[in-house]
């Protein structure tokens, strides 16, 4: 008895389409197109620690795009009563998720946020290349950031971090950016129950969704807060 062919590789469409996300055309041309760009810094300004090119996809890009069905729950309300959603990628790196927001959601305006300058060069870089006129990348401590500075000054409906800090941290830098019924959203592997209890009294714990990520073997969970009103 013969053995079995393994199941050749997923291409780069099978896995976007995995995730269960709407996704415009063309989003797999920008996802290479932001990939090979990743490479080319990585070999000089190291990015990030991953090297290897599939697992960039699965870690970075397809991380990323796998919260897009909870934010566009949480945006849809917001769209209805305005034009565009205003999001804020704290701590973004090497833009995720804000690039691979700002490539699945065009309609959405997203601002990527790091203290470091060679990221935010790489962001600028990839946002001119990648032609998305909906993204900007600022050179900041997200805490000192202040509406006013912004152009144009605004404040955000969501904030959205990745690996960037614990829960309180992340919320208490950048609250004073957010609307008055903005939402926090943290992209964290295993449930931080810990950080959940340390959070401020005002602050409630809107969500929490268990996430699924083509290829990704490990726990991925999005923890979504919001103030308490009244």
């Amino acid at each position: 008895m013969s053995a079995q062919s393994p199941s050749p590789p997923l291409s780069l469409n099978q896995q976007l389409d995995a995730l269960g996300a709407s996704l415009p055309d063309g989003i797999a041309e920008k996802v290479g197109a932001y990939l090979a760009l990743l490479q080319k810094w990585n070999r000089t300004y190291n990015l990030t620690a991953i090297r290897e090119p599939a697992q960039m996809l699965t870690h970075h890009v397809l991380d990323a795009l796998a919260i897009l069905p909870a934010l566009d729950r949480v945006l849809t309300p917001v769209l209805a009563n305005q034009p565009t959603a205003r999001l804020l990628d704290v701590g973004s790196g090497g833009g995720i998720p804000g690039l691979m927001l700002a490539m699945a959601r065009p309609g959405w305006q997203v601002t990527m946020v790091d203290a470091v300058q060679k990221k935010t060069a790489f962001v600028a870089q990839a946002i001119a290349e990648l032609r998305l006129p909906n993204a900007q990348a600022l050179t900041a401590r997200v805490e000192s950031l202040r509406v006013e500075a912004l152009v144009p000054p605004m404040r955000y409906d969501l904030a959205v971090s990745r690996a960037f800090s614990d829960l309180a941290t992340f919320m208490t830098g950048c609250r004073h950016l957010l609307t008055p019924h903005g939402v926090w959203a943290a992209m964290k592997g295993a449930v931080p129950e810990a950080e959940i209890a340390a959070l401020p009294a005002d602050i409630a714990v809107r969500a929490v969704e268990a996430l699924t990520v083509p290829g990704l073997d490990a726990r991925r969970h999005l923890i979504l807060l919001e103030r308490v009103h009244g």
